[in-house]
């Protein structure tokens, strides 16, 4: 008894000290995040992405127990890097101060001998794959029209490209069968959103063949060859979610394998053995399952906690499955699963710059009512002290209780009956195809540790919750999810705890022109709002944006040539007038999806009126700001913002 109340008491005391921590902003951000990982065809080396220098740079292990070294060091993150199946090198992608023109570079297996691969700074290439035996890649590329995209490979020893698909279109590189005969591209639709086809192209002769004819929207995703003859992908054509499915390409009929109830994420084969890793998303947690070739049923992978898996890459054999983890309380880190042993292994630990694991906080999931009766689901981040109660059904405030009333008359009940609010943070996901997930955000948890609640919501148009959930927001129902955030802050008040006088909204790209939707719809519902890289004037957007993502946004958001009143209708810039909130502007000047240029449009409009306004504009950042120098000096400004007006 008495060692039971020892051990209770020092945990007691551990719990309370990290109650009582406090930790600056400066190391939230100095959190540290591996991903991206690239294994050798022998499982014996692993090339990943980190941050540790402040930008995403490669590094290299030596399996199973080698010390971590640095191979790149630029000022620019490094987008991708994949091993070649002969073992001998890798290549990676880096395109210049956020403008997303990816050039190519080569190295040798260790890290040495790098040079470039392509040198046309104005141009894109988007990375496909290596051929199955090594001596090329493949990849999408606008360098013929700026507007669309065609296929090459390239020979990567003497640099010679070859044009192996050429259409006006969206095309991406999707498969190439192992003998180099075929290849699969994939071309976005130009009249619906989230749609696109598959053509099968012989290399020698250029013939294309389209594989996948339909009707509606659909998405055929995630595609792999499974012999020379047939091929294996994700769709959920005729149906709500991504599911497996197979096609013989003489006879091109689609086979369906299993009918998802939730999206089928990623899926990955090893070359030799194929045995097949698969991610399901289910309510934004990951499921990993493996299936081995000529056994009935798949092998689930236990998980470290509840989160998300990325980043699937085998080794030739596929005894070695190495992939991304990352959830609420855990940063994203690279771990190894072993298909013979069934055992998993974390390989690298990122640092958490002296910030206690346990004072991270888990959000729940939760669902409100909207305006025509649907659920819109969320995450909901309770700030530290602070913590649901399952069994009392109630948020557990600082040691006092929140319930719910059966007459929605909420609150917080003290023991001295005084009422005590949180503040709370609506986040607002981009996209508007995204989702909001429970991964790791280190300025939520820094909020949180500041006593804010978050509400981070799934708003109609989110993916991961069917496509007809997907496509309620499309062209003239855009503000139909603007009510969604409105019917959220009722949910906050009656439901959440929230001070209704304390709730700010903040989003990025089309989470920002949620944000700025919200200020102008619905001017006396927020405190603050925060806007980053976010589109303020549609008609501005669509012209300025680059030539290639027109077409694709314009089945989204509405065609410029049919739509331009009603464009210009719910454009937050049209009701600048009607914005009372305080708003923080952020953007990237080099940024070629949302033009800097909306941002200045709306700092003009409301520095004219005398408006509160603060912006930041970043020479060196695309859309987003990733570079930790430039989010060292801007988020304590953003941070002193909410704290001015939410405080």
């Amino acid at each position: 008894m008495k060692r039971f109340l020892s051990v209770f008491f020092v945990l007691l005391f551990v719990f309370s000290a990290i109650a009582q921590e406090k930790y600056t902003i400066q190391q939230y951000l100095s959190i540290r995040s591996a991903g991206s990982p690239a294994l050798s065809p022998d499982g014996k080396r692993l090339l990943y992405l980190t941050n540790v220098t402040g930008t995403s740079q490669i590094w290299m292990i030596d399996l199973p127990s080698g010390a971590p070294k640095q191979i790149t060091n630029y000022d620019d993150n490094v987008g991708f890097v994949r091993f070649s199946p002969k073992g001998d090198g890798a290549v990676f992608g880096k395109a210049r101060g956020g403008d997303e023109n990816t050039q190519f570079f080569w190295m040798k297996a260790d890290g040495t001998g790098i040079k470039e691969l392509t040198s046309s700074p104005k141009i894109r290439h988007n990375f496909g794959d290596w051929s199955a035996d090594g001596s090329k890649i493949y990849y999408a590329s606008n360098k013929r029209n700026p507007q669309f995209f065609d296929i090459y490979a390239m020979n990567v020893a003497d640099g010679k490209e070859e044009l192996l698909y050429q259409y006006d279109g969206s095309n991406s590189f999707a498969a190439a069968s192992d003998d180099g005969s075929k290849i699969i591209v994939s071309r976005s639709g130009i009249e619906l959103s989230l749609d696109n086809n598959l053509y099968l192209v012989d290399v020698k002769t250029k013939a294309e063949t389209l594989l996948t004819p339909h009707e509606g929207s659909a998405e055929f995703e995630n595609v792999n060859f499974i012999t020379n003859d047939e091929i294996e992908f994700t769709t959920n054509d005729k149906r709500e979610f991504m599911s497996l499915a197979r096609m013989p390409l003489e006879a091109k009929q689609m086979r369906v394998l299993s009918d998802s109830e939730w999206d089928i994420d990623s899926i990955r084969i090893s070359r030799k053995n194929k045995i097949k890793a698969q991610v399901v998303n289910r309510e934004g947690f990951s499921e990993l399952d493996i299936y081995k070739p000529k056994k009935i049923g798949k092998e689930s992978v236990k998980l470290p906690a509840q989160g998300i898996v990325g980043g699937l890459n085998f080794s030739e054999d596929g005894k070695i499955l190495a992939f991304s983890f990352v959830s609420s309380k855990y940063n994203s880190d690279i771990w190894l699963y072993d298909t013979e042993k069934k055992s998993l292994t974390q390989v690298t630990k990122s640092d958490r710059a002296g910030i206690a694991h346990e004072s991270f906080r888990e959000p729940h999931l939760i669902k409100y009512k909207t305006f025509d009766g649907r659920e819109i689901p969320a995450w909901y981040y309770l700030p530290v002290k602070s913590f649901y109660d399952k069994k009392t059904d109630s948020f557990v405030i600082q040691g006092d209780k929140y319930s719910e009333k059966p007459n929605n008359q909420n609150k917080i009940a003290t023991n001295n009956e005084v009422l005590k609010y949180f503040p709370v943070i609506v986040n607002v996901h981009g996209g508007p195809e995204g989702q909001e997930r429970p991964g790791f955000n280190p300025l939520y948890q820094y909020y949180l540790s500041r006593g804010y609640a978050i509400l981070a919501t799934n708003v109609r148009g989110s993916t991961g919750y069917g496509k007809t959930f997907t496509h309620l927001d499309d062209v003239r129902k855009r503000e139909d999810s603007v009510k969604d955030l409105a019917y959220s802050v009722e949910w906050l008040k009656t439901s959440g705890g929230a001070d209704p006088k304390r709730i700010a909204v903040m989003g990025g790209s089309y989470g920002g022109y949620m944000t700025m939707a919200a200020i102008t719809l619905y001017p006396d519902l927020f405190a603050a709002a925060v806007n980053t890289v976010g589109i303020v004037n549609w008609e501005t957007f669509l012209k300025n944006t680059s030539g290639y993502r027109r077409r694709q946004r314009e089945v989204e958001y509405g065609m410029l040539d049919k739509d331009i009143e009603f464009l210009r209708s719910i454009s937050p810039i049209a009701k600048v007038d009607k914005i009372k909130t305080p708003l923080f502007v952020i953007h990237g000047k080099n940024d070629p999806r949302v033009p800097y240029t909306e941002a200045e449009q709306v700092v003009k409009a409301l520095r004219d009126r005398k408006a509160i306004v603060e912006y930041k504009l970043f020479d060196d950042e695309g859309h987003g700001i990733s570079k930790l120098k430039n989010r060292l000096e801007l988020y304590p400004l953003v941070a002193d913002f909410l704290d001015k007006y939410m405080k």
